[in-house]
C-alpha cells in the first residue's frame, strides 16, 4: 500500500507536533518526543520519552523527511540528561526503569543525529558488557536472565557505537550458540519458552550482526511464521491461532526479511535499507 504525498506530509507534521522544546522551567531535561496528543489537558505529558524519540526519528526517515524540523541540540541535551552513572539510560527524566532497551534507543538517536554528545559511549558500553550473562545472551540488567529482546538491544547498540569488536572471541561464540539455541521451529526469547513471531527479528538480527545468520534454519522459521499469519484478516499474531496485531505483524515481516535477505533490512537500526539510504543522503549531515 502506497501512502500519498499529502498523507505523508500530514503524518510528518503530526510527528513534529509531539516534539518537546526546552523551556525556562525545565531547560533541556524534558526534550525529546512524547507518544500522543490524545491525553486530557489535565495530564502533564510535556516530557520526551526515549523510545518515542527513537520511533519518531525512524518514522520521519521512513516517510522521507530530512529531519530539518528537529531541534537537534534539544534532543542531544535531553538524551544526556537520561544517562545514569551506571552507563544505562532511563526512559523519561524522572524516576523510571532503566535497562538495555533504552541504551539501544539512545544509540540509535545518536546515530541518526550523527551526534554522540548525548552519550558517554565508554560508560554505556561497559554497562552493556556487564549484562552478558553466564548463558551467553544479554539480560536487561545486571544479574538477570538472558533474553532475546535485550540481546538484540545490546548487540545493536554496541554495533552502532563501534564497540561490538570489543566482545571477546569466547563471549562472541557463547552468544552465537545461545542465539542459535533459541530456534525450535521459529525462535523463542528464553529457554523453555514457546516460539513467538517477534523473536524471528530479535534473534535473526542478532545473528546477522554477529555473522552467524548462515546457521539459521530459514525454512523452519518461514514455516512457523506462516502458521501465525491470519489468512482472512492479514497480519501476524504472536502464536498460531491468535489474533494478529501490529507489533507481531511488523516483526514477523521484518524477521522474515532480515533472515532471508530478500528485502534489505538494516539489522541494527531496524529500518529498511531504502530508508537507511535516504537517511544517508538527506539527513546524516
Amino acid at each position: 500500500m502506497k501512502i500519498s504525498e499529502k498523507r505523508k506530509k500530514e503524518l510528518i507534521a503530526w510527528i513534529y507536533s509531539l516534539q518537546v522544546q526546552p523551556d525556562d522551567k525545565h531547560g533541556y531535561t524534558r526534550c525529546g518526543f512524547y507518544a500522543t496528543d490524545s491525553l486530557p489537558d489535565s495530564v502533564d505529558a510535556n516530557y520526551g520519552h526515549i523510545a518515542m524519540t527513537y520511533v519518531a526519528l525512524c518514522s520521519l526517515i521512513i516517510l522521507g523527511d530530512d529531519l530539518s524540523g528537529i531541534n537537534r541540540e534539544a534532543i542531544v541535551q535531553g538524551l544526556k540528561a537520561l544517562q545514569l552513572d551506571s552507563g544505562s539510560y532511563q526512559c523519561i527524566s524522572f524516576g523510571t526503569e532503566s535497562d538495555a532497551r533504552f541504551v539501544y534507543c539512545a544509540a540509535c538517536i545518536s546515530y541518526f543525529l550523527n551526534d554522540w554528545r548525548g552519550m558517554d559511549v565508554d560508560k554505556a558500553a561497559d554497562f552493556l558488557f556487564s549484562i552478558q550473562s553466564y548463558e551467553g545472551g544479554f539480560a536487561q540488567n545486571l544479574g538477570r536472565e538472558s533474553h532475546g529482546g535485550s540481546t538484540f538491544c545490546a548487540l545493536a547498540a554496541l554495533h552502532l557505537m563501534g564497540k561490538l569488536e570489543d566482545l571477546t572471541a569466547e563471549n562472541r561464540n557463547s552468544l552465537i550458540s545461545w542465539c542459535l539455541n533459541r530456534q525450535q521451529s521459529g525462535f523463542n526469547g528464553r529457554p523453555n519458552k514457546p516460539v513467538d513471531t517477534c523473536y524471528s527479528f530479535w534473534l535473526g538480527a542478532s545473528l546477522t550482526l554477529l555473522g552467524g545468520q548462515e546457521f539459521i534454519n530459514k525454512e523452519c522459521n518461514f514455516s512457523f511464521l506462516m502458521t501465525t499469519q491470519d489468512r482472512y484478516m492479514g497480519g501476524f499474531s504472536k502464536w498460531p491461532g491468535y489474533l494478529p496485531d501490529p507489533l507481531h505483524s511488523y516483526f514477523g515481516i521484518a524477521g522474515m526479511y532480515v533472515i532471508s535477505g530478500e528485502v534489505e533490512v538494516h539489522p541494527a537500526l531496524n529500518i529498511s535499507m531504502r530508508a537507511y539510504r535516504h537517511w544517508q543522503s538527506q539527513c546524516a549531515s
